[in-house]
């Protein structure tokens, strides 16, 4: 069971002493949440971020100005919040989370009064190119519904090569960020993928709660020369995609589609709103989503019903509804979250290819006579995938010859195909041939 540390209120130093030693270190004291301070502030690291976002008085934004001397362009800078919020599910319950919210642009002074209460499901996604530098900053607004909890947050970029594990996010040998503080990350984006993130901080809770996110690199050959010649013949031509850097073109794709498998327990939800004992033993999930939301409303292209919970903030804005021409080549980045069993999903209709697994483009060793540097690609045809916890594929649906009409990508795990009590529902989406 978890351990809740009340907030007695008491205090053995003066607080505003407390809270400038804090800032001194470059930190916020959650201590200055109480009090009423302004000494929790984040603080923000992003090369050419020079002036907020009114573009005169200096200060932080997480947005690079293209005028400020410091000003690269292959920097990329990003500010989440982590707190508290609710979600509605597709049959209309208004469910408690715990998640990550976007506030890139918010001025590092009205950031604590914005993001409370502000945490989105899932959490927002995070697009990289292959070769920036990338700015993360984390701060931590606290927990409004919970205020008995403590809880510090961290950023675990899920399988990615990190060259310093202090970024990493596992409390176990990486900093976690504490309430009313911020901490910015800083990654080397060298490999393209699938990836994912989460909040490692009691990782069953966090993320049962709701502290995932969308997150993938796309690859620097998307930025070759027009005209480029692989050796196998395949002619690039400036607006290909690919999935990998494969020099042979098979990962070509037209459109992509990020798809999170999640689910929730909502009694262990309840439970931690309710500051009640955590049910860990009986983790037993009752909503099946893609991207944060059960059908019908994984196909639906705007924001979900805000809930009432948290003052109509829209928190589900991310749908699953995949639209393809006839022809184009559809990429879906398959990644699974969740933290209490395997999911399968398959399609009716198509044939899904699988190219890659784990940011791992599916490449053997051996030669394939397309060029001395390549091994053999070992993509296989299915019409299923299998997930388990921390996993993601990509997969490749070719259209050509595809008849337009309406296509399913849906859980073969039956049960999961309801919202809650209500069938018709869950982990169910609609590909949509024009």
């Amino acid at each position: 069971m978890k351990h809740n540390k009340p907030n007695t209120g008491e205090a053995t130093m003066d607080t505003r002493r407390i809270a400038n030693r804090l800032a001194a270190f470059g930190l916020a004291s959650s201590l200055a949440l109480v009090t009423g301070t302004a000494l929790a502030i984040p603080f923000i690291q992003c090369p050419g971020d020079d002036l907020k976002s009114d573009g005169v008085t200096p200060g932080h934004d997480a947005v690079p100005e293209p005028t400020s001397p410091n000003y690269d362009p292959s920097v990329k800078c990003m500010h989440l919040i982590a707190g508290d919020g609710y979600v509605r599910m597709a049959d209309g319950r208004e469910v408690y989370i715990f998640g990550f919210g976007d506030v890139t642009g918010v001025d590092e002074d009205k950031v604590m009064s914005q993001g409370m209460l502000h945490a989105t499901f899932p959490a927002p996604r995070i697009v990289l190119e292959e070769g920036q530098k990338f700015y993360l900053t984390l701060t931590n607004v606290g927990m409004v519904m919970r205020p008995d909890l403590f809880d510090p947050h961290t950023v675990h970029f899920h399988g990615f090569p990190n060259a310093s594990t202090i970024f990493d996010g596992v409390p176990d040998n990486s900093i976690s960020i504490n309430m009313g503080s911020s901490l910015t990350y800083f990654y080397n984006i060298v490999e393209p993928g699938t990836y994912m993130y989460h909040c490692h901080v009691e990782a069953a809770e966090h993320m049962q709660m709701g502290m995932l996110g969308n997150l993938y690199v796309h690859a620097a050959q998307d930025r070759l020369p027009d005209g480029t010649t692989f050796a196998n013949g395949f002619v690039h031509h400036t607006g290909n995609h690919y999935a990998y850097d494969d020099q042979d073109g098979s990962t070509r794709y037209d459109v992509e589609y990020p798809i999170q498998i999640g689910s929730f327990d909502v009694e262990f939800h309840d439970a931690d709103e309710n500051v009640q004992p955590l049910p860990f033993a009986d983790m037993k999930d009752d909503y099946g989503m893609l991207n944060g939301r059960g059908y019908p409303d994984t196909v639906d292209p705007n924001p979900v019903t805000p809930p009432t919970k948290n003052g109509n903030f829209p928190s589900q804005v991310e749908d699953s509804r995949i639209v393809a021409k006839q022809g184009q080549r559809i990429l879906l980045r398959i990644s699974n979250l969740n933290v209490t069993r395997f999911y399968t999903l398959r399609t009716l209709g198509l044939d899904m290819e699988v190219i890659g697994q784990g940011a791992r483009q599916l490449r053997g060793p051996d030669p394939d006579g397309n060029g001395p540097l390549l091994g053999k690609n070992v993509y296989y045809k299915t019409n299923s995938v299998t997930l388990g916890g921390g996993e993601a594929i990509d997969v490749i649906i070719d259209t050509t010859g595809v008849p337009p009409g309406k296509y399913f990508l849906y859980t073969t795990n039956l049960h999961y195909l309801s919202n809650n009590q209500e069938d018709y529902g869950g982990m169910m989406t609609e590909i949509i041939i024009n």
